[in-house]
Parts: structure tokens; C-alpha cells; sequence
């Protein structure tokens, strides 16, 4: 399978920056789909790519017992493999959602176990030749710090040139009628 699937928190005050990286590097995974998460915090993935309509309502669940998530991006850091990412601080209630998603859907590791301690963040670039924190930080000096409040879970399948939301939920309330907006 060439891609994978996400569950995901959309931050759209860094959509249009992070986007604007996306097409630098590989135009391949910028989304048509405007409700696409580009800039994002990754709650749990990879996930199932297919999931049942009982997973798809257990998300549901979740998502409706999570309040929105009140972070500030601010802090870059530089994980070892040299990707380069915002700290949402606090993270306890984003560490939460994981936890919770993780329990749920034990057969699901974050980042398929890779990781002992998976760190919440939002991805904006990555370490090169030309590119580092100072670097990422002169680019970012317009767009942060953010104040942000994350209000929707996505899943969201990523993979060149097909990068959509499959489901999104609300946090904090159930949509009336359904649990999910399917896309697909």
C-alpha cells in the first residue's frame, strides 16, 4: 500500500504556511480537499486504512468526549531523524487524546511502536543542507507564536496526489444525525 491513513488535528492557523511547504517539497501531497489537514498534530497513525463503521463510531465517541484542545505553538524543535516541529504546550491534553485513541484501538501503535515517548507536534519542515531551526524560525517569524484551539478530529488518507479527509468529528459534541462526515 503506497499510503496510509491518520487520525489527525487539523491547526488551521498554520494551514497556509504549512501547505506552502508541502508544495515546495512535493506538490504530490497537497490536497484538493479543502477540509484537508496539511498542518496538523497527529493524534494516532498510522491507522486503519479501511476501518469498520464500529471503528468509525468508536472515533466518533472519543472525539465527543474530548474538549477542544487550547495550545500555544511557539518552541521548534529538531526530532533525531531532523524533522522540525512546533511544541504544542501544554501537550497533557493532547497526549490524552492519544491514549485514549491508543486503548481503543490497541492494534493500532502510534507510529507503529517506532517511538517510546510519541511527542505531540506539528511538522513544518525538515533538517538539510539549507534548511535548520534558525532557518525554519526566520521563515515562521510572521505565523508564530500561535495561539490555537483544536476543535476537529480528521482521518485523513496520505498519499501522493490522493491526500483526503476519509471522516471528521467535532470535539466536545456528536453531530446531529451522525457520528462522522464521510467523504469518500
Amino acid at each position: 500500500m503506497s499510503g496510509h491513513s491518520v487520525l489527525q488535528l487539523p491547526v488551521p492557523a498554520l494551514e497556509g504556511w504549512v501547505r506552502a511547504r508541502h508544495t515546495h517539497y512535493d506538490d504530490g501531497f497537497v490536497s484538493a480537499d479543502p477540509r484537508f489537514g496539511h498542518a496538523h498534530i497527529t493524534a494516532l497513525g498510522p491507522f486503519d486504512p479501511a476501518p469498520s463503521r464500529e471503528a468509525l463510531e468508536l472515533v466518533g465517541a472519543v472525539a465527543a468526549s474530548t474538549e477542544p484542545v487550547a495550545v500555544r505553538l511557539e518552541r521548534l524543535a529538531q526530532f533525531p531523524d531532523g524533522i522540525i516541529h512546533l511544541v504544542p504546550e501544554p501537550d497533557d491534553a493532547l497526549r490524552e487524546v492519544t491514549a485514549r485513541l491508543v486503548a481503543a484501538f490497541p492494534e493500532w501503535p502510534p507510529y507503529d511502536g517506532q517511538f517510546e515517548d510519541v511527542r505531540p507536534h506539528l511538522t513544518v519542515d525538515a533538517a538539510s543542507d539549507v534548511v535548520d531551526l534558525a532557518s525554519t524560525a526566520r521563515l515562521l517569524s510572521d505565523v508564530v507564536p500561535a495561539d490555537v484551539v483544536l476543535d476537529r478530529l480528521q482521518l485523513a488518507w496520505w498519499e501522493s496526489g490522493s491526500c483526503h479527509v476519509m471522516a471528521e468529528w467535532a470535539l466536545g459534541r456528536r453531530p446531529a444525525g451522525q457520528n462522522t462526515v464521510q467523504s469518500e
